[in-house]
């Protein structure tokens, strides 16, 4: 989740150091030396959700075939159910869709990003006051 503050004074000629300080939250989960869950395999899944196929799925995300393929197979073996199942052929050539185990890491996932946005407002504006304008 990503939350932009703008600064309360405008220049009059836009610099391009001036832009808008934009907040992000990376929450990764890791298990040994894998991220098993993380912003980009979340984003990946809401893609396959979205377009009903790994490749394209990457295309929207300007990612290879094989990556996407890599990071959607390290989710579901670090999984105890896959987030996804692919499905075979056919005319259309096939697809990918959620689980229910895929569609609850991505829900998840926001509420903690949602979650932690609000818990920490006040230090996120802290932080950006410290920024120059």
């Amino acid at each position: 989740m990503a939350t932009t503050h703008k600064p309360s004074q405008s220049a009059p000629e836009a610099d391009p150091a001036d832009h808008a300080a934009e907040v992000r939250f990376r929450m990764r989960i890791t298990k040994g030396e894998t991220i098993a869950i993380g912003p980009g395999k979340v984003s990946l899944l809401e893609a396959v959700h979205k377009h009903g196929s790994i490749s394209a799925a990457a295309r929207s995300l300007d990612m290879s075939y094989r990556r996407a393929w890599l990071l959607i197979d390290e989710l579901n073996r670090s999984l105890k159910s896959p987030a996804t199942i692919s499905e075979q052929g056919g005319q259309s050539g096939g697809g990918c869709v959620l689980t229910p185990v895929g569609e609850s890491i991505i829900r998840l996932y926001r509420e903690v990003e949602t979650q932690a946005q609000a818990a920490c407002a006040g230090q996120i504006e802290s932080l950006t006051k410290l920024l120059k304008p």
